[in-house]
């Protein structure tokens, strides 16, 4: 549980970083802590309101062969950036690409998890 929480800290940072908005870089705890705060802000959101809202757009979803799931991620990363005070996100294509960078990471460490 905490292993994950500081993997998906890292994917945050490393989103943050590849794509120049997001959790600002400047102090390291601060940085840090403020990471922290999407990383659990986002599992809340993803474990809470992203179900519901995948239900509701599924025609949509299927319309789109799966494409409009990058929209709702990215929609679910506003949603955060709205709820947490410093992260800050301008738009929403760059909140799909940071979902994307961030999915990714997860992807790679849930994988490595497996082995």
């Amino acid at each position: 549980m905490i292993i994950m929480l500081i993997f998906r800290v890292v994917a945050i940072l490393v989103a943050s970083y590849l794509t120049g908005v997001g959790v600002p870089l400047t102090l390291p705890i601060n940085t840090v802590l403020l990471a922290a705060t999407v990383a659990i802000i986002l599992a809340i959101i993803n474990h809470t309101i992203r179900p519901i809202l995948a239900i509701i757009t599924l025609p949509l979803n299927v319309i789109t062969l799966g494409l409009f799931s990058l929209v709702l991620n990215g929609l679910m990363v506003m949603l955060a950036s709205k709820l947490v005070p410093g992260f800050i996100i301008p738009s929403l294509l760059v909140a799909i690409v940071f979902s994307i960078i961030v999915s990714v990471i997860n992807w790679f460490v849930s994988k490595m998890e497996d082995r």
